[in-house]
This record gives structure tokens, sequence and C-alpha cells, in this order.
């Protein structure tokens, strides 16, 4: 038996085109439970959420009074009855052979984690929505975050989304950590690659994941991450990826070379052609797809969205060594 474990709060949006795909799975229905942990939703998601539950009797509802990811997943594996834990998102349409592909795979390749890749969709036609989309999925945003960009082999991973797991494997390595608002799939991620564990990404699984509709969730979005990644490496002793700090030191490089310019002309053009050279690149990646999409605009958004992802990232994780340093809390609201 499998238990399927969905996180959820506020989700009226998403969650018909979420629950329909996990109804149209190959995967035997009197062999599966789906358990929705909703953070006490104050939208129509429980109303939606109940009516599918009237139809189809392995949907379940669960209260998660702390409303964030983490406690949600461990709420749920505690309550859940399967052998197998698969965690998804409700952003998300997962293809009909989801459930099987991970369950025969994580057999198959002796893996202790196995996930599809995302599509990243907008949620909307809006020229922004349709380049916040291209920005998180695009490589010079995200660098070889291969969930993200795709992949054409099996590949062996540091993390995957909504991975398929034993249930053993929570009773040997512990739990979500529940001190991470963002970051906890990596740091358990991290603890199975620590235990001697392996993930693999499954490059024939596309998941369709809806991104952002607005510039200040990627920005929240992204600076959460970058908060939260220094206590992760602290968690688990080391980073787990390089990839991480490019966003880090682009802030510091804005910053210092900003300061020096002032000292030196010389700096202040390489500053300045450095800076260029950076804005070129998220133009050309723009206009590609404003071609592509027909969507003109996106050309003069890209720009100014991937230093929007960078930046946020990089003042979150500057920050995240700051509280470290002074040993203070790790405390945000987390809001979609």
């Amino acid at each position: 038996m499998i238990s399927v474990i969905v996180p959820i709060y506020n989700e009226e949006k998403y969650i018909d085109k979420c629950v329909q795909s996990i109804i149209n799975q190959d995967f035997p229905k009197d062999d599966m439970e789906v358990l929705f942990v909703d953070g006490m939703s104050t939208d129509r998601t429980r109303e939606i959420l109940e009516k599918w539950a009237a139809s189809y009797p392995f949907l379940h509802v669960i209260d998660n009074p702390k409303r964030i990811v983490p406690p949600a997943m461990n709420i749920g594996i505690r309550a859940a009855h399967g052998d197998i834990i698969i965690r998804l998102d409700a952003h998300a349409i997962f293809p009909n052979n989801y459930f099987s592909e991970l369950t025969r795979n994580l057999e198959l390749l002796h893996a202790d984690n196995v996930g599809g890749t995302c599509r990243t969709l907008p949620v909307n036609d809006t020229p922004i929505c349709k380049s916040i989309a291209v920005v998180v999925s695009n490589r010079f945003g995200v660098g070889n975050s291969h969930f993200r960009i795709g992949t054409s082999e099996i590949r062996q991973v540091d993390t995957v989304p909504f991975g398929c797991y034993r249930r053993a494997l929570f009773d040997e390595i512990g739990y979500f950590d529940e001190q991470l608002i963002r970051n906890q799939d990596d740091e358990f991620n991290g603890r199975i690659t620590k235990h001697g564990g392996k993930i693999f990404l499954l490059p024939n699984l596309v998941i369709d994941y809806f991104a952002r509709d607005s510039v200040r969730k990627v920005w929240s979005m992204f600076y959460q991450y970058g908060l939260f990644k220094p206590l992760v490496n602290k968690k688990l002793g080391s980073p787990a990826t390089l990839r991480q700090f490019f966003p880090m030191f682009f802030v510091l490089g804005l910053v210092f070379g900003l300061a020096l310019s002032f000292v030196s002309k010389w700096i202040c053009c390489i500053y300045l052609a450095i800076i260029a050279l950076y804005l070129l690149l998220g133009f050309v990646i723009g206009v590609k797809s404003a071609v592509k999409e027909h969507c003109w605009p996106m050309a003069f958004q890209l720009p100014m969205l991937f230093a929007v992802l960078h930046c946020s990232y990089g003042v979150g994780y500057l920050r995240g060594i700051l509280k470290l340093m002074l040993h203070k809390e790790f405390v945000v609201q987390s809001k979609r």
C-alpha cells in the first residue's frame, strides 16, 4: 500500500486539478490512501476537498495546526498506513503513471528516494507570469538544478521534488525538520545521502508545476530558500552543492563593486561591463522566449526577473549566515 501526503493551505485555485490528476492515476485505488494535510485553510480548499472525498473514499483531510510544510509532512507520515510514502504539492499536476513509475523505480534502482522533473507553467497568460515561469526553469536562473531544467537520462542527484520513499526510511534517519520553513526537502535528502542512500531523478516523469504569479512572491520564495540554506548546511555539516553560493557572491559583487567603483575608474569600467553582460544575457534569453511565446514584453522582463531571483536568494543567504553568527532564531511567515 502507498500513502500519498499533500501539504495544503489555501489552495482553492489549484486543488481541483491536483485532485483530478491523483484520481486519474493508473495505480490501484484500493491499494492507496491520499492524505491532504491542511494548514487550517481560510478559503474554499476544505469545502472542495470534502466534495471530492464524498465520491472517493481513499481521499482524506487531516488538520495541521502549525500550518507550515514540515509539520504537515510529519503529521501525514505518522497517520499513514502504507509502506511507501509519496509527497505531492497541490500546485502541480502529475502524469497518470506517476505513482506506479515511482514505486517501480524505487525497487528497480534500489533507491531511497525517486522523483520526476518539473515542467514549470505560468499561472495565467500574462507576460509577467510567462516570464516568471521561464526564469525559475532556466539554467541561467537556477544553475544545474536538473529537476527544474530537465534531464534526458535517469540520473543520481542531490535532491528531487515530490519524492517517493520507503516508510522505514523515516524510522532510520528521522522525520522532516520542523525548524525549516523552506529547504526541508533539501535537508532531508542531504540526510539520505549522508547515510549512504541514493536519490534518482526520472526523466520520463514530467510534472506540470505552476510558478508564482507575481514578482513579490518570487522574491519572497527565493529569499526564504536563501535564508534557510545556511541552517541546512549547518545541520548537515557541509553544503550539498556549489551552485547555492553563486547568488551570494553575485550580491556581494554588486555591493563591493559599486563601492570600489568610486575608488578606481578601471574598477568602475569592469563593474559596469559585468552588469551590462549580465543584463545582455538576460535580454538574449528574453528575446528567445518572447519569439517562442509571441510575447515581446518578456524580452525586457526577463533581465529584471533574473536579477530578482539572484538578489533575493543572495540577500537571504547572507542574512541566514548572519543569523547563525548571532545565534538568532529563523522565523518568517511562509506565504505563497
